[in-house]
């Protein structure tokens, strides 16, 4: 069982900037929540599991070098350059944003349970039909599955909506996550971002 959430705030942008976390920071994050960078109608909302302790101690997603997330995105033609996690805000002037289904600090996903991916399902499915975006895209099919009760589930587009929004899959850019490398990551990404560049 992970631990619960506690909502303190994280160290600011230019101090995460100055030096890399320490190992006490990094275990201080533990429980930590990054703010969601989320409008009204984005043309893609990005949806992580759950922040990592890296992104909880610095306060910005998917932070932790190495995380394929950034460099994909570039790649796919989402980003003229490949932004830095520091400049994560960036993607609302692009119509973009990120969220996670489960908002707490973990070491890893595979440390939430199911009951915690049910009720961040939940969650979620709420913050969706507040926002209402044009495509929500998921970055972890197992986590998907679980959250949503859709065992069968696969990568790509889903028949299923959440309110207005069209559900995409697509695979966790975690560096843990040996089975889909950059090239195929940035394919990936590219099909959700011809996807919503067809529904403007």
């Amino acid at each position: 069982m992970s631990k619960k959430p506690i909502h303190k705030d994280s160290c600011t942008a230019d101090e995460a900037k100055a030096r890399k976390p320490t190992k006490a920071e990094l275990l201080a994050a533990y429980g930590k929540s990054v703010r969601d960078i989320i409008a009204p109608r984005l043309k893609v909302l990005f949806v992580g599991i759950n922040p990592g302790l890296y992104s909880g101690a610095v306060g910005h997603h998917f932070a932790r070098p190495g995380n394929r997330f950034w460099p994909a995105l570039h790649k796919a033609g989402f980003t003229s350059h490949q932004l830095s996690p520091f400049e994560d805000r960036d993607l609302l002037k692009r119509g973009y944003g990120i969220t996670n289904i489960v908002d707490f600090s973990t070491a890893a996903a595979d440390e939430l349970d199911a009951q915690e991916l049910v009720k961040g399902g939940k969650r979620l499915t709420a913050k969706l039909k507040r926002y209402r975006p044009r495509i929500v895209a998921i970055l972890g099919l197992k986590a998907f599955r679980l959250a949503f009760g859709q065992p069968q589930a696969g990568f790509g587009l889903q028949e299923q909506r959440i309110g207005s929004s069209r559900i995409w899959i697509l695979p966790n850019p975690s560096g843990l996550n040996a089975s889909y490398q950059l090239p195929a990551l940035a394919r990936m990404f590219r099909k959700v971002r011809t996807a919503a560049e067809k529904d403007c």
